[in-house]
C-alpha cells in the first residue's frame, strides 16, 4: 500500500483534536500573562520565515487562532507547499490582542515543526529525481503528531509507510525470531490478510542478509524491506528479484547517500529522520505598534 490516504481523510477533526490538547497543555487554567492587557484590545501581527524552507502547516496554525477568537482574520502571502525565503512575510493577523498572545506559541509550534518536515523531505525528493525509487516515511513520529507530521512528508513530495500497527504487517526480526522462521512468518502473514478484518493492509518482510532475501521470496514475499543492505549488496538483490517483488531500502540514510542508494533500482527507500530528527524552522510572530 503505497499511499495510506484512507486514515488521512479526517484532517478536520485531526487538526481540531491536535489543536484542543495543545492549548490546553500551554493554557492551562489561563495565560496570567496575557491579563496585562485590556479585555477588548485588538492587535495585528505579521509572521516571517528567518530561513528558506518549504511552508506546512497553515490549518493548524490558523485554527489555533480561531479557537480562540473566532473573529480573528489571518491573511496568508504563501500556501502550504510554497517555497519559502528568509526574510519573507507568511501571513498577517488581525485580531482581539489577549486571544493572539495566547495562541501565538502554540501555532508557532505546529507551523515551525509540520514545516520543517515539509523542508526536510522535498530536500530528500529532491536528491534522487531521474531515479524509480520514491522516499517514504516511518513511525518514528513525536507522540500525538503522527497524521500532522505524515500530511507534512506528502506535502513535501514524500510517501506515507504504515500509519500504524494497524494498516499494515511488517514482519521485523523479532517476528520472525518469534514465529519460528521466514516461511512461518509470511505464511501466517498471508493468511491474516485474506481475512475480511484485514482488508487493504498491506504485507512486508523485512531481512537482513541475501540468504534472507530468497527465503522472503520463495515465501510468496512482494514487498520487502532491505535493512542496513550495503551498496553492493542492494544492487545484488535488484538484480535477483526484479519483477518478483518491490523493495525498499532501509537504515541509516541520509541525504548524503541516498542519491547512491537511490542508484541501485529499489523501488523505495525508508528515511526515519524525516519526521525523528527535525529541526524546527527558524519563524517569528511581531505585533505591530498601535
Amino acid at each position: 500500500m503505497n499511499d495510506p490516504s484512507h486514515h488521512l481523510h479526517d484532517l478536520e477533526a485531526v487538526i481540531t483534536a491536535d489543536v484542543e490538547r495543545s492549548l490546553a497543555e500551554d493554557v492551562g487554567s489561563g495565560d496570567l500573562t496575557a491579563q496585562l492587557i485590556p479585555d477588548h484590545a485588538s492587535a495585528s501581527a505579521c509572521v516571517i520565515t528567518r530561513v528558506d524552507g518549504v511552508l506546512f502547516g497553515t490549518e493548524w496554525f490558523s485554527r489555533t487562532f480561531m479557537s480562540l477568537d473566532p473573529d480573528v482574520e489571518i491573511y496568508w502571502h504563501a500556501k502550504d507547499g510554497d517555497a519559502i525565503t528568509a526574510g519573507q512575510p507568511l501571513c498577517e493577523i488581525a485580531g482581539n490582542a489577549r486571544a493572539m498572545l495566547t495562541a501565538e506559541r502554540s501555532a508557532l509550534n505546529f507551523l515551525q515543526t509540520l514545516s520543517a518536515v515539509a523542508t526536510k523531505t522535498r530536500q530528500f525528493v529532491h536528491a534522487i529525481e531521474g531515479t524509480k525509487a520514491r522516499v517514504y516515511d516511518t513511525r518514528k513520529t513525536l507522540p500525538g503528531l503522527r497524521t500532522a507530521l505524515k500530511y507534512a512528508v506528502r506535502c513535501g513530495g514524500g510517501h506515507n509507510h504504515r500509519m500504524g500497527l494497524y494498516d499494515g504487517l511488517l514482519i521485523k526480526e523479532n517476528h520472525i525470531a518469534a514465529a519460528g522462521g521466514i516461511a512461518s512468518a509470511m505464511n501466517r502473514a498471508l493468511s491474516l490478510a485474506q481475512q475480511s478484518s484485514f482488508t487493504g493492509a498491506f504485507v512486508q518482510i523485512e531481512v537482513e542478509s541475501l540468504m534472507q532475501l530468497h527465503e522472503a521470496l520463495s515465501a510468496g514475499a512482494k514487498l520487502i524491506l532491505l535493512d542496513n543492505f550495503s551498496i553492493d549488496q542492494l544492487r545484488v538483490a535488484v538484480a535477483e528479484c526484479t519483477g518478483r517483488a518491490e523493495l525498499e531500502a532501509s537504515g541509516g540514510v541520509n541525504l548524503e547517500s541516498i542519491r547512491e542508494v537511490a542508484a541501485t533500482g529499489v523501488d523505495r527507500i525508508s528515511v526515519g529522520t524525516l519526521t525523528k530528527d527535525i529541526v524546527a524552522l527558524d519563524l517569528s510572530m511581531r505585533f505591530k505598534h498601535h
